[in-house]
């Protein structure tokens, strides 16, 4: 394979596995459909740039663990572990994307409102799993004699470029970005209008998708250096909002619009192959 792309590949493949038991632990959408993990596959085929990055793979492996294992603790406030398990994922992720952290405050007001599992020993539980993974790393540094390292890794939280500067961004990735926007609004106005026929928990679950969508856009438009990490959460999340439409609509539009989405993103898919760098 070219560029020796295999552990990358590994990773893009149990990826969807995981995609595919979310859709099947959590009866995502409420028919037999493959379709969140379809699009799901779709989405990163179509980001191709996104593959050769073996800490974006790992990154996006620990999100989709993240949620898991946070949708095991709904409606349990006793849920310690299963919450503990979640920000250990979570933090795991930061350790290759320290910004991620800046999510956590949503994470917590999910946890509350949306898993229903929110609890002085959840919410510690959630601090003990964050904090986890940077013991073994603070141990690996001291040992490999570089003590301050940890220090340097969390400096990178308070480095802001100015906002809003979208020109750093290739033509490729704008299009990408912008259609994978599109996918996610489309999917969301969807859900909240259908939401009805679903079961609560599923309504609950697809909000902790749309807020976490809508988060990493609004991280991208801010910090857009951040792109290539945040555009992998946004894929996570967009992938069961743009399932569920696909698979639950039967109307002569939406057939029109599942022709016309699948087309827009196999042209996308060849411009970022055979284009990397286009440019207006």
């Amino acid at each position: 394979m070219e560029h020796q792309l295999w552990i990358q590949t590994a990773c893009l493949a149990l990826a969807a596995l995981m995609m595919v038991q979310l859709n099947n632990a959590y009866a995502l959408i409420r028919i037999y459909s493959r379709m969140v993990s379809c699009s799901f596959l779709v989405l990163c085929t179509m980001a191709a740039f996104l593959l050769p990055s073996l800490e974006g793979s790992i990154l996006q492996l620990c999100i989709i663990a993240f949620l898991l294992f946070l949708f095991r603790g709904y409606q349990d406030n006793r849920a310690t572990g299963w919450v503990f398990y979640a920000f250990a994922m979570w933090g795991i992720a930061s350790i290759f994307f320290v910004h991620i952290l800046y999510f956590v405050p949503i994470l917590w007001v999910i946890l509350y409102t949306n898993i229903l599992a929110g609890s002085v020993k959840t919410l510690c539980a959630s601090l003990l799993g964050l904090s986890v993974p940077y013991w073994f790393l603070a141990g690996y540094d001291v040992w490999t004699g570089h003590p301050v390292a940890l220090m340097l890794h969390f400096q990178q939280l308070a480095h802001f470029q100015p906002v809003g500067q979208i020109q750093l961004l290739t033509t490729n990735q704008l299009l990408t970005c912008g259609f994978l926007l599109i996918l996610a609004v489309t999917g969301t106005i969807h859900f909240f209008r259908h939401s009805y026929n679903d079961k609560i928990r599923t309504r609950m679950f697809y909000e902790v998708f749309v807020v976490i969508d809508a988060a990493a856009f609004v991280f991208i438009f801010l910090q857009p250096q951040h792109y290539s990490e945040l555009l992998r959460i946004c894929i996570v999340t967009t992938a069961p909002l743009i399932g569920h439409f696909l698979a639950l609509t039967r109307t002569r539009i939406t057939n029109i619009a599942f022709h016309a989405m699948l087309a827009a993103a196999l042209v996308i898919t060849v411009i970022n192959l055979w284009f990397p760098s286009l440019s207006f």
